[in-house]
């Protein structure tokens, strides 16, 4: 039985998701100083394999999470999502977690272009625009690590990961809309986890290194927090629409300023804070854009439908 609809559960959900993601990309910058990057990637997929299938056996959805139509689909996700992950840990590796959290906030910019070039959908000028905006706020907020106001080239290296994490990530999420053509959620997260363990165990044999104990325990914790933040997000839809709980995602930048000040004495440039205010703008416009969109959609689809006749 679905779920009564609940705005307020839906929202909480989505904030304690994004939460938990940004305590689990602390650990990653945290262990990245000494852990390899697919060591880290293995970590982060494996062990949240756990509370997923603890969730999916209580409710009876294991041979729905591994019933698939298009496993070629699943394998072209997971090696997007994994390229994604893994520049998205070698950026928290280099450059402040807030830093870091702003630029991955262009992933659903660049989902809207993918979405235009790859699935030839319909964007109209207004999100035409709100991409360009938020893409001059991406500049701004690389400015700082281009223009040599950090010391360390890593600095530079590590923004360039986050950017080009962010296109893979936004590439995932175009070819998350087609497998849910096809798959069943269960089945779209399933098989991402479990590629994405797989890709990170491959790397083995270059350079893992056996942790000390408290490492390991920050690299099963990421895992068993990313897994649950996992399905905490995943509930969130199913107790509000997307455009009600997606700009809630965007209080990362705040868990990310709160956590980087704490745990790593980060204090961001202003650039970076004004570009990642620009870019939030901008993707906060193109969710609403959507929410109209859907609004005048679902209008014309009920004006289109003849009433019903009298029955005999």
């Amino acid at each position: 039985m679905a779920p009564i609809m609940n705005a307020l559960k839906g929202i909480a959900l989505q904030v304690g998701a994004t939460f938990l993601f940004t305590i689990m990309s602390a650990m990653v910058r945290i262990v990245s100083e000494r852990i390899p990057t697919g060591e880290i990637v293995f970590s982060r997929s494996f062990f949240a394999l756990f509370p997923l299938l603890a969730l999916l056996a209580w409710r009876g959805e294991v041979s729905a999470a591994v019933r698939t139509a298009h496993p070629v689909g699943h394998i072209v996700r997971g090696t997007v999502g994994v390229m994604a992950m893994s520049l998205g840990f070698s950026a928290l590796a280099r450059i402040p977690l807030a830093d870091a959290t702003a630029i991955g906030f262009t992933a659903p910019l660049l989902t809207v272009v993918f979405a235009a070039v790859l699935l030839r959908e319909r964007v109209q000028a207004y999100r035409w625009a709100a991409v360009c905006v938020g893409l001059a706020g991406v500049v701004i907020m690389l400015w700082p690590h281009m223009s040599g106001a950090f010391d360390s080239a890593d600095h530079v290296v590590g923004a360039a990961c986050a950017l080009i994490g962010a296109g893979f990530t936004a590439g995932a999420m175009i070819q998350v809309r087609r497998l849910t053509q096809t798959e069943s959620t269960p089945a779209i997260v399933f098989y991402f986890q479990a590629l994405a363990a797989v890709a990170g165990l491959a790397t083995a044999g270059w350079g893992w290194v056996l942790p000390g104990p408290g490492d390991a325990v920050l690299l099963v914790s990421m895992g068993l927090v990313g897994g649950v933040g996992q399905i905490l997000l995943t509930e969130s839809y199913r107790y509000a629409p997307a455009s009600v709980v997606a700009p809630f995602a965007y209080s990362a930048m705040l868990w990310s300023l709160l956590l980087g000040f704490i745990l790593f004495a980060e204090i961001p440039p202003l650039l970076v804070v004004l570009g990642a205010s620009v870019v939030i703008g901008a993707g906060l416009f193109v969710i609403w854009r959507e929410r109209q969109l859907g609004i005048e959609r679902n209008r014309a689809d009920a004006a289109a439908t003849p009433p019903a006749g009298p029955t005999a």
